[in-house]
C-alpha cells in the first residue's frame, strides 16, 4: 500500500546518483503492491539489516508506513541509524515510522498534515515546508516535494 512516486522517484533518484539501493519488507523476495497495484518486490527483510551494512534509510508515503512500523526490527533498525548520525528519511505519511522508532524528540520535522499531530506528539517541532533538514533527518510533505527531498537526501548522504 505504498505510494508510487514515494518509492519509485527516490529509488531511481538515488540510482542515478550512484548508490546501491535495496528496497526492505518483512520478507525478502517478497512483491508488495502499491496503493494502485504496482508490484515492488523486497530485496532484504527487516530481520536481515545491520546498520554498518547500510548509509540511510527511506520511509515512502502511502498507507505501507503504518504496516513497517508493526515490525519492531524495523523501527529498531531505523532508530539505529538515527544514533549512528546516518541519513534517516520520510515522505508524507513516511514519519509514522519516525514516531514509532522514537526518534524525533526535539527535531524539526514535517509530514502530510493528516498526520502533522502524530508526529507533534512524537516530540518534534512539526513546519509546514517542502523539506526539513535536522541534520541526519530529512523530511517531507508529498509528492509535490519529491525534486526538494531527493536532492537534501543525496546531499545528506554526500556529507557522510
Amino acid at each position: 500500500m505504498y505510494q508510487e512516486l514515494e518509492v519509485w522517484y527516490p529509488y531511481y533518484r538515488l540510482i542515478e546518483a550512484g548508490a546501491t539501493v535495496h528496497l526492505v519488507g518483512a520478507e525478502a523476495g517478497k512483491s508488495y503492491l502499491s496503493k494502485v497495484g504496482y508490484p515492488a518486490v523486497a530485496h532484504v527483510s527487516y530481520d536481515a539489516l545491520t546498520v554498518s551494512d547500510y548509509d540511510g534509510v527511506i520511509a515512502p508515503g502511502g498507507f505501507a508506513p503504518d504496516f513497517i512500523r508493526r515490525h519492531a526490527a524495523a523501527t529498531q533498525f531505523v532508530h539505529e541509524m538515527d544514533k549512528a548520525g546516518k541519513l534517516v528519511a520520510a515522505i508524507c505519511h513516511g514519519p509514522w515510522v519516525l514516531c514509532s522508532s522514537r526518534m524525533l524528540q526535539g527535531r524539526k520535522a514535517t509530514s502530510f498534515f493528516a498526520i502533522k499531530d502524530d508526529v507533534i506528539h512524537a516530540g518534534a517541532d512539526w513546519s509546514d515546508a517542502e523539506v526539513v533538514v535536522d541534520r541526519n533527518l530529512v523530511t517531507s510533505r508529498k509528492p509535490d516535494d519529491l525534486p526538494a527531498f531527493c536532492i537534501a537526501c543525496i546531499d545528506v548522504l554526500s556529507k557522510q
